[in-house]
């Protein structure tokens, strides 16, 4: 696993690098362990005064692995307790009081896009490309980005990046708000780690302070804890079965011999 996130630490800065990039950085449970664990832990660390999350290879991150969300909808013991526990990465960056940096170059899907709305300072490469296809996969969103996003772009643009799956370019990132700058993507690490010692050189007390003032977290903690209701009851319907199956097969989806069901 140490394979998959490493990790380093220098000059106040704990670096994070998603390191799976045979798999496009598809994030597994154990990938999701170790980078709630290396968040958590920087609570208590002196050294640790702020953390950049990057990623190796050509695309920032995969998302969820679909495998996983098929085996837990075909009822893998494994997978269903893993979901059941809840996810350890949002856990941790709900209730991160350490200032976040990311940056984001090629394609990010799903939770490689909705973790980045509980960063303070997101660079992301101008031709970078953000999904979020949720609804296309039969779910529903998670991370607490069902409020955060909406609120940081407006309605209509959040119901059309999670509902039709609609992308968004690295460019457009950064006009609307969730990203800090775009830049070329040679430049954005460098970027990143610059704000990132900046943020260490600051009086971290201040710091902490101030990210704590600016974010509401027993509401995102709230509003993770509803999502994942409905994710783990979508998770394991009938819908998320024919999207997965199609997924691997290849081919699109046929919702069409499927109930509706209103929300409780």
């Amino acid at each position: 696993m140490s394979e998959q996130v490493l990790i380093e630490k220098s000059a106040g800065v704990l670096t994070l690098t998603l390191n799976r990039p045979e798999k496009k950085n598809a994030l597994t449970p154990a990938m999701y362990q170790a980078l709630g664990a290396a968040i958590d832990g920087s609570e208590h660390d002196p050294d640790v005064r702020c953390i950049l999350l990057q990623a190796n290879g050509d695309m920032f991150c995969a998302g969820n692995d679909v495998g996983d969300f098929a085996k837990a909808n075909a009822g893998d013991p494994q997978m269903t307790t893993t979901r059941a526990e809840g996810n350890p990465l949002l856990a941790a960056l709900a209730r991160a009081a350490t200032p976040l940096v990311a940056a984001v170059h090629g394609r990010s899907i799903g939770v490689g896009v909705t973790m980045l709305l509980h960063f303070d300072l997101v660079f992301i490469a101008e031709d970078a490309v953000l999904t979020t296809p949720f609804v296309n996969l039969a779910l529903v969103p998670e991370a607490a980005s069902s409020l955060l996003l909406p609120a940081r772009i407006g309605h209509a643009r959040a119901f059309s990046m999670f509902v039709l799956g609609e992308p968004v370019s690295g460019r457009a990132a950064a006009e609307w708000g969730i990203a800090n700058e775009a830049l070329p993507a040679a430049e954005v690490r460098a970027r990143a780690r610059a704000a990132a010692e900046a943020i260490a050189a600051k009086p971290p007390a201040a710091v902490a302070a101030t990210k704590a003032l600016m974010r509401d977290r027993a509401v995102i903690e709230a509003q993770i804890k509803a999502e994942s209701v409905r994710f783990n009851a979508q998770l394991k319907s009938p819908e998320a079965r024919e999207a997965f199956a199609a997924f691997a097969e290849k081919r699109a989806p046929d919702f069409s011999k499927l109930a509706r069901k209103e929300p409780a």
